[in-house]
Protein backbone atom coordinates (compact mmCIF):
# COMPACT_ATOMS: atom_id res chain seq x y z
CA UNK A 1 0.00 0.00 0.00
CA UNK A 2 2.80 2.04 0.62
CA UNK A 3 4.69 1.59 -2.92
CA UNK A 4 0.85 3.32 -4.49
CA UNK A 5 0.94 6.66 -2.41
CA UNK A 6 3.82 8.55 -4.11
CA UNK A 7 2.74 7.10 -7.70
CA UNK A 8 -0.53 8.48 -7.11
CA UNK A 9 0.82 12.02 -5.72
CA UNK A 10 3.15 12.30 -8.98
CA UNK A 11 -0.19 10.99 -11.71
CA UNK A 12 -1.62 14.63 -11.45
CA UNK A 13 1.42 15.96 -11.99
CA UNK A 14 2.78 13.78 -15.41
CA UNK A 15 -0.79 14.97 -16.57
CA UNK A 16 -0.04 18.40 -16.56
CA UNK A 17 3.34 18.37 -17.27
CA UNK A 18 3.29 15.90 -19.90
CA UNK A 19 0.82 17.74 -22.77
CA UNK A 20 2.89 21.07 -21.83
CA UNK A 21 5.52 19.49 -22.74
CA UNK A 22 4.35 18.12 -26.16
CA UNK A 23 2.83 21.67 -26.83
CA UNK A 24 5.88 23.45 -26.10
CA UNK A 25 8.29 21.16 -28.33
CA UNK A 26 5.60 21.25 -31.18
CA UNK A 27 5.64 25.21 -31.19
CA UNK A 28 9.20 25.07 -30.75
CA UNK A 29 9.18 22.48 -33.63
CA UNK A 30 7.23 24.20 -36.08
CA UNK A 31 9.12 27.64 -35.36
CA UNK A 32 12.75 26.00 -35.91
CA UNK A 33 11.11 24.95 -39.03
CA UNK A 34 9.63 27.99 -40.82
CA UNK A 35 12.91 29.69 -40.01
CA UNK A 36 14.60 27.41 -41.86
CA UNK A 37 11.96 27.45 -44.88
CA UNK A 38 12.30 31.52 -44.42
CA UNK A 39 16.28 31.24 -45.10
CA UNK A 40 16.21 28.45 -47.10
CA UNK A 41 13.65 30.64 -49.66
CA UNK A 42 16.24 33.78 -48.98
CA UNK A 43 19.08 31.87 -50.02
CA UNK A 44 17.42 30.35 -53.15
CA UNK A 45 16.72 34.10 -53.95
CA UNK A 46 19.80 35.51 -53.40
CA UNK A 47 21.87 32.91 -55.40
CA UNK A 48 19.76 32.64 -58.41
CA UNK A 49 18.84 36.51 -59.50
CA UNK A 50 20.62 37.41 -63.13
CA UNK A 51 19.92 40.96 -64.82
CA UNK A 52 17.86 40.90 -68.40
CA UNK A 53 20.40 39.66 -70.45
CA UNK A 54 19.85 39.84 -74.40
CA UNK A 55 21.40 36.59 -75.23
CA UNK A 56 19.45 34.09 -72.62
CA UNK A 57 15.98 36.10 -74.12
CA UNK A 58 17.14 35.29 -77.27
CA UNK A 59 17.28 32.00 -76.16
CA UNK A 60 13.87 31.65 -74.42
CA UNK A 61 12.28 33.98 -77.92
CA UNK A 62 13.70 31.00 -80.00
CA UNK A 63 12.53 27.96 -77.66
CA UNK A 64 9.48 29.40 -77.29
CA UNK A 65 8.10 30.42 -81.60
CA UNK A 66 10.66 27.87 -83.41
CA UNK A 67 11.14 25.18 -80.50
CA UNK A 68 7.95 24.78 -79.30
CA UNK A 69 5.37 26.66 -81.53
CA UNK A 70 1.72 26.82 -81.59
CA UNK A 71 0.68 26.11 -78.60
CA UNK A 72 -3.05 25.92 -77.38
CA UNK A 73 -6.06 23.28 -77.61
CA UNK A 74 -7.45 23.70 -81.27
CA UNK A 75 -5.01 20.34 -82.07
CA UNK A 76 -3.76 17.61 -80.48
CA UNK A 77 0.04 18.85 -81.53
CA UNK A 78 -1.19 22.41 -80.40
CA UNK A 79 -2.16 21.01 -77.03
CA UNK A 80 1.28 19.15 -76.63
CA UNK A 81 2.97 22.49 -77.19
CA UNK A 82 0.92 24.14 -74.51
CA UNK A 83 2.27 21.26 -72.00
CA UNK A 84 5.60 21.97 -73.13
CA UNK A 85 4.98 25.60 -72.40
CA UNK A 86 3.97 24.88 -68.99
CA UNK A 87 7.08 22.69 -68.14
CA UNK A 88 9.11 25.48 -69.54
CA UNK A 89 7.87 27.98 -67.08
CA UNK A 90 8.13 25.78 -63.93
CA UNK A 91 11.97 24.79 -65.78
CA UNK A 92 13.69 28.13 -65.98
CA UNK A 93 11.65 29.46 -62.63
CA UNK A 94 11.58 26.53 -60.65
CA UNK A 95 14.43 25.58 -57.59
CA UNK A 96 16.71 23.86 -60.49
CA UNK A 97 17.27 27.29 -62.54
CA UNK A 98 16.52 30.60 -60.83
CA UNK A 99 15.25 28.72 -57.30
CA UNK A 100 11.46 29.91 -57.02
CA UNK A 101 9.16 27.13 -55.71
CA UNK A 102 6.43 27.34 -58.48
CA UNK A 103 2.72 26.70 -57.58
CA UNK A 104 0.42 25.03 -59.71
CA UNK A 105 -3.04 26.07 -59.86
CA UNK A 106 -5.51 23.73 -61.47
CA UNK A 107 -6.84 25.60 -64.40
CA UNK A 108 -10.53 24.64 -65.97
CA UNK A 109 -8.67 22.14 -68.48
CA UNK A 110 -5.19 19.96 -67.99
CA UNK A 111 -3.22 23.52 -68.20
CA UNK A 112 -2.19 25.00 -64.72
CA UNK A 113 -1.96 28.34 -63.89
CA UNK A 114 1.65 28.96 -62.71
CA UNK A 115 2.38 31.53 -59.84
CA UNK A 116 5.67 32.24 -58.73
CA UNK A 117 6.15 35.06 -55.33
CA UNK A 118 8.71 37.50 -54.24
CA UNK A 119 8.00 38.46 -50.69
CA UNK A 120 7.75 41.84 -49.35
CA UNK A 121 7.91 43.35 -46.30
CA UNK A 122 4.02 43.73 -46.28
CA UNK A 123 1.21 41.00 -47.50
CA UNK A 124 -1.14 44.08 -48.16
CA UNK A 125 -1.73 45.50 -51.50
CA UNK A 126 1.12 43.08 -53.59
CA UNK A 127 1.81 43.30 -57.18
CA UNK A 128 0.70 41.10 -59.59
CA UNK A 129 2.28 40.60 -63.13
CA UNK A 130 0.70 38.50 -65.26
CA UNK A 131 0.83 36.89 -68.78
CA UNK A 132 -0.34 34.14 -70.79
CA UNK A 133 1.74 31.30 -72.37
CA UNK A 134 -0.53 30.13 -75.29
CA UNK A 135 -0.90 31.28 -78.85
CA UNK A 136 -3.56 31.73 -81.13
CA UNK A 137 -4.58 28.65 -83.32
CA UNK A 138 -2.46 28.79 -86.39
CA UNK A 139 0.14 30.86 -85.70
CA UNK A 140 3.59 30.41 -83.86
CA UNK A 141 2.67 33.36 -81.41
CA UNK A 142 5.50 35.86 -81.35
CA UNK A 143 4.16 38.77 -80.01
CA UNK A 144 0.89 37.12 -79.11
CA UNK A 145 2.70 36.05 -76.44
CA UNK A 146 6.48 34.67 -76.73
CA UNK A 147 7.56 38.41 -76.36
CA UNK A 148 5.41 38.91 -73.14
CA UNK A 149 6.02 35.78 -71.95
CA UNK A 150 9.77 36.18 -72.03
CA UNK A 151 10.26 39.41 -70.92
CA UNK A 152 8.16 38.29 -67.56
CA UNK A 153 10.49 35.40 -67.20
CA UNK A 154 13.53 37.92 -67.73
CA UNK A 155 12.08 40.08 -65.12
CA UNK A 156 11.41 37.58 -62.09
CA UNK A 157 14.71 36.44 -62.47
CA UNK A 158 16.46 39.76 -62.68
CA UNK A 159 14.01 40.78 -59.49
CA UNK A 160 14.57 37.57 -57.44
CA UNK A 161 16.62 38.68 -54.65
CA UNK A 162 14.67 42.13 -54.46
CA UNK A 163 13.71 42.91 -51.01
CA UNK A 164 10.23 44.80 -52.42
CA UNK A 165 7.78 47.07 -49.98
CA UNK A 166 4.72 45.06 -51.37
CA UNK A 167 4.94 41.21 -52.53
CA UNK A 168 5.12 40.90 -56.12
CA UNK A 169 3.62 37.48 -57.67
CA UNK A 170 3.95 36.63 -61.06
CA UNK A 171 1.38 34.74 -63.11
CA UNK A 172 1.46 32.39 -65.78
CA UNK A 173 -2.46 31.62 -67.57
CA UNK A 174 -2.61 28.80 -70.27
CA UNK A 175 -5.51 30.36 -71.81
CA UNK A 176 -6.26 33.63 -73.72
CA UNK A 177 -5.44 34.30 -77.36
CA UNK A 178 -7.05 31.44 -78.54
CA UNK A 179 -10.82 32.26 -78.44
CA UNK A 180 -12.11 29.03 -78.24
CA UNK A 181 -10.24 28.44 -75.33
CA UNK A 182 -11.59 28.57 -71.77
CA UNK A 183 -10.26 32.67 -71.29
CA UNK A 184 -12.77 33.28 -68.68
CA UNK A 185 -12.46 30.02 -66.41
CA UNK A 186 -8.88 30.78 -66.44
CA UNK A 187 -9.06 34.29 -65.77
CA UNK A 188 -11.53 33.59 -62.84
CA UNK A 189 -8.60 31.44 -61.10
CA UNK A 190 -6.17 34.17 -61.77
CA UNK A 191 -8.70 36.49 -60.16
CA UNK A 192 -9.54 34.28 -57.33
CA UNK A 193 -5.98 34.17 -56.22
CA UNK A 194 -5.36 37.96 -56.88
CA UNK A 195 -8.36 38.37 -53.82
CA UNK A 196 -6.72 36.61 -51.12
CA UNK A 197 -5.33 40.28 -50.36
CA UNK A 198 -6.49 43.08 -52.95
CA UNK A 199 -4.20 43.95 -55.27
CA UNK A 200 -2.42 47.28 -55.26
CA UNK A 201 -1.11 47.17 -59.21
CA UNK A 202 -2.13 44.24 -61.57
CA UNK A 203 0.39 44.74 -64.62
CA UNK A 204 -0.75 42.11 -67.72
CA UNK A 205 1.96 41.70 -70.00
CA UNK A 206 1.96 41.12 -73.88
CA UNK A 207 3.45 42.53 -76.51
CA UNK A 208 6.71 43.61 -75.94
CA UNK A 209 8.84 43.10 -78.77
CA UNK A 210 7.53 46.06 -81.54
CA UNK A 211 10.25 48.96 -80.19
CA UNK A 212 11.45 49.78 -76.23
CA UNK A 213 9.10 52.29 -75.27
CA UNK A 214 6.79 51.00 -72.79
CA UNK A 215 2.31 51.49 -73.56
CA UNK A 216 0.11 51.61 -70.39
CA UNK A 217 -3.17 50.94 -71.38
CA UNK A 218 -6.21 50.88 -68.20
CA UNK A 219 -9.43 51.61 -68.67
CA UNK A 220 -9.15 52.19 -64.77
CA UNK A 221 -7.86 55.83 -64.87
CA UNK A 222 -6.11 55.82 -61.11
CA UNK A 223 -4.78 52.65 -61.69
CA UNK A 224 -1.32 52.83 -59.26
CA UNK A 225 0.97 51.77 -62.62
CA UNK A 226 0.14 54.90 -64.63
CA UNK A 227 1.41 57.09 -61.84
CA UNK A 228 4.73 55.44 -61.90
CA UNK A 229 5.36 55.12 -66.26
CA UNK A 230 7.68 58.20 -66.35
CA UNK A 231 10.70 57.76 -68.44
CA UNK A 232 10.06 54.33 -69.07
CA UNK A 233 6.97 54.98 -71.74
CA UNK A 234 3.40 56.80 -72.18
CA UNK A 235 -0.07 56.20 -71.22
CA UNK A 236 -2.18 55.54 -74.13
CA UNK A 237 -6.08 55.26 -74.92
CA UNK A 238 -7.86 51.75 -75.14
CA UNK A 239 -8.73 52.66 -79.01
CA UNK A 240 -5.59 52.69 -79.71
CA UNK A 241 -3.97 50.21 -77.98
CA UNK A 242 -6.89 47.96 -78.08
CA UNK A 243 -8.39 48.54 -81.33
CA UNK A 244 -11.83 48.88 -80.31
CA UNK A 245 -11.42 45.33 -78.47
CA UNK A 246 -11.66 44.04 -75.18
CA UNK A 247 -10.09 40.21 -75.54
CA UNK A 248 -6.87 41.24 -73.97
CA UNK A 249 -5.98 40.55 -70.63
CA UNK A 250 -6.50 43.51 -68.69
CA UNK A 251 -9.65 44.20 -70.21
CA UNK A 252 -10.90 41.33 -69.11
CA UNK A 253 -9.71 41.51 -65.43
CA UNK A 254 -10.90 44.90 -65.45
CA UNK A 255 -14.51 43.48 -66.34
CA UNK A 256 -13.74 41.27 -63.13
CA UNK A 257 -13.27 44.23 -61.02
CA UNK A 258 -9.74 44.05 -60.92
CA UNK A 259 -8.14 47.49 -61.74
CA UNK A 260 -5.46 46.02 -64.39
CA UNK A 261 -3.03 47.98 -67.04
CA UNK A 262 -1.83 46.36 -70.16
CA UNK A 263 2.09 46.65 -70.29
CA UNK A 264 3.11 46.36 -74.09
CA UNK A 265 4.89 48.17 -77.05
CA UNK A 266 2.53 48.13 -79.73
CA UNK A 267 -1.46 47.69 -80.32
CA UNK A 268 -2.68 43.88 -80.34
CA UNK A 269 -2.58 42.27 -83.09
CA UNK A 270 -5.75 42.30 -85.41
CA UNK A 271 -6.87 38.80 -86.70
CA UNK A 272 -5.65 38.79 -89.91
CA UNK A 273 -1.90 39.54 -88.46
CA UNK A 274 0.59 36.97 -89.11
CA UNK A 275 2.41 36.34 -85.52
CA UNK A 276 5.47 33.90 -86.76
CA UNK A 277 8.56 35.59 -87.00
CA UNK A 278 11.21 35.23 -84.54
CA UNK A 279 11.09 38.70 -82.36
CA UNK A 280 14.52 40.79 -81.75
CA UNK A 281 15.85 39.99 -78.96
CA UNK A 282 17.76 43.20 -78.76
CA UNK A 283 14.39 45.30 -78.30
CA UNK A 284 12.63 42.53 -76.20
CA UNK A 285 15.40 43.55 -74.12
CA UNK A 286 14.97 47.05 -73.76
CA UNK A 287 11.52 47.00 -72.91
CA UNK A 288 11.99 44.30 -70.45
CA UNK A 289 14.44 46.38 -68.45
CA UNK A 290 11.55 48.96 -68.67
CA UNK A 291 9.33 46.73 -67.26
CA UNK A 292 11.36 45.59 -64.02
CA UNK A 293 12.29 49.21 -63.58
CA UNK A 294 7.93 49.92 -63.45
CA UNK A 295 7.60 46.59 -61.07
CA UNK A 296 10.15 48.14 -58.78
CA UNK A 297 8.20 51.44 -58.63
CA UNK A 298 5.50 49.70 -58.15
CA UNK A 299 6.36 47.35 -55.72
CA UNK A 300 8.55 49.58 -53.30
CA UNK A 301 11.99 48.49 -54.77
CA UNK A 302 13.74 51.36 -52.91
CA UNK A 303 17.56 49.74 -53.58
CA UNK A 304 18.48 46.54 -56.04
Amino acid sequence: MTAEKPRRRWTPILLVVIPVWLIVSASVGLWLLFRHEKKEAEKEQARFAQSVSTPLLADDLKKIVTAIGERNPSSEAAAANLSRMASMVEGLLGPSNTGFAVKRHRGPAAWPVLQVTIRGKSEEGPVWVVTSYDSRPGSRGAEANATGLAATFAAAQAMASDKPARSIHFAFVPHLNDPESPVLESTTVLRDLMWEHAPSAVLAVEAMGDAESLWLTSRDVDALPLSKVEGLGKIVGAEVACLGGDSDLASILFEMDVPAVRVATRAILTPDEPDDREPFAPTVSGSTGRLVELIRRCAGVTSH
